[in-house]
């Protein structure tokens, strides 16, 4: 090997080993910087996951918290209503116990000829065979009755909303009205209603006896008439049914 050839030889030789050496050295100097990094993107990675799940849990809380207050407030709402309701109810019972006197201004001038009690049983508002009869026996003082009317006041005892118990007493009455309009040919304007619901009771509601005493319909024949001297007939009360529990 010639002087020159060694030479190329061992400057390619050293070459390499500087490359080489310079190579290790980049790697061991970059390979920490790469972990490093490595790690921060998983950090990265890791934090972009809980904030979404954080954002997550909290948009869920806040659509809970959105759909209780919206159902809080639709039941205040209802509240409301039904305070305004009872309101309402409360105002239409008064105003039932003044309207026999509203309807007929000379009431004061009226006085009883025969009155009865029909009572009703569990729920109903049908006539019983015993409550047509009380009312037969009020009826036959019709026609020899000038200037009457008749009024009528239909009760509930207590069980049941206030609302449900003005119906039925409504019903009730409107049995009765039928009952005396097709067999007695008494005219509509001749009688005056009033469904008082559970507002009258004549006993206590706090017994059966009690409760089924005030599932009634009170009726009464009245005449202004000043020269007749004829005395109030009550008609025999009835009851529409051997059960007592309710309404």
């Amino acid at each position: 090997m010639t002087r020159t050839s060694l030479t190329i030889f061992l400057a390619v030789s050293m070459a390499a080993t500087v490359g080489c050496t310079s190579k290790n050295y980049v790697k061991q100097q970059t390979t920490p910087l790469i972990n490093k990094t490595n790690e921060l993107d998983d950090m990265t990675a890791k934090n972009s996951k809980d904030i979404k799940d954080v954002d997550a849990r909290a948009q869920a809380g806040i659509a809970a918290v959105n759909a209780k207050t919206a159902d809080v407030e639709q039941k205040a709402q209802a509240a409301n209503q039904s305070a305004s309701s009872a309101q309402q109810m409360a105002d239409a019972a008064n105003n039932r116990v003044g309207v026999l006197t509203n309807a007929v201004a000379n009431l004061d001038n009226y006085r009883p000829v025969a009155e009865t009690s029909v009572k009703f049983g569990f729920n109903k508002d049908n006539l019983t065979p015993k409550a047509m009869e009380a009312l037969d026996q009020l009826a036959g003082s019709i026609s020899t009755t000038k200037g009457y009317i008749i009024s009528l006041e239909g009760s509930t005892d207590s069980v049941g909303s206030a609302e449900y118990n003005y119906d039925l007493s409504q019903r009730r009455a409107d049995a009765v009205i039928q009952y005396l309009a097709s067999k007695y040919n008494v005219p509509a304007h001749k009688i005056y209603v009033i469904g008082l619901g559970k507002d009258k009771p004549v006993e206590s509601n706090k017994t059966s006896q009690g409760r089924a005493d005030n599932r009634r319909v009170d009726v009464r024949l009245m005449t202004n008439t000043v020269g007749d001297t004829t005395q109030p007939t009550p008609a025999p009360a009835t009851t529409g049914a051997s059960n007592p529990s309710s309404m």
